[in-house]
């Protein structure tokens, strides 16, 4: 028997909202803080948690089925999550036209079908982890500036296995539609 992939669906980002969040990240570091790399920066829509390698292509066929485009975001913002204990440092998207929401919710009910996902309760918030808190770490909270930036399409939706490891997780697309 082989050991379940750790799945999750997320919103890929152009490389300017990349560059931009890096930047930010690198300006915000300090003790305590574990700033990701580029190619770790993407909006989570879904955390499936382990799934046998057999349950790839239904979840795949599924997104490839609600896919739509997700235009008109921005940068709107540091956040620091949760607010009380942080363990992440964010930067919550600004999504005017309720694309990103109408998407999550729709990868939502296509995997919740599937018997793949269990949707959360709490209300979906568009956000990019920019670095995490290292465990036990408190941190100074103040940040730099977030100038918003131009607004953005996501350009795919796509499906991703998570490895854990020493230095953090690395991530490995299995499935990716274009978001044109």
């Amino acid at each position: 028997m082989t050991s379940p992939l750790r799945l999750f669906v997320a919103l890929e980002l152009p490389a300017e909202a990349v560059a931009a969040l890096d930047a930010f990240a690198r300006r915000a570091a300090r003790d305590g803080l574990r700033v990701l790399p580029p190619e770790a920066l993407h909006v989570t829509l879904a955390f499936l948690g382990g799934r046998a390698e057999e349950e790839v292509e239904p979840i795949a066929a599924a997104l490839r089925a609600v896919a739509a485009p997700v235009e008109g975001l921005s940068l709107a913002g540091p956040a620091w999550l949760p607010p009380r204990r942080p363990s992440v440092l964010a930067v919550d998207l600004a999504d005017p036209g309720g694309a990103c929401a109408r998407l999550q919710g729709a990868v939502s009910d296509a995997l919740a079908a599937l018997g793949a996902y269990a949707p959360e309760r709490r209300a979906f918030r568009p956000h990019v982890t920019v670095a995490r808190v290292r465990r036990g770490a408190r941190v100074d909270r103040t940040l730099p500036d977030l100038a918003p930036g131009p607004t953005f399409a996501a350009p795919a939706l796509t499906l991703y296995r998570s490895r854990l490891g020493p230095k953090g997780a690395s991530y490995d697309a299995l499935a990716r539609t274009p978001l044109t």
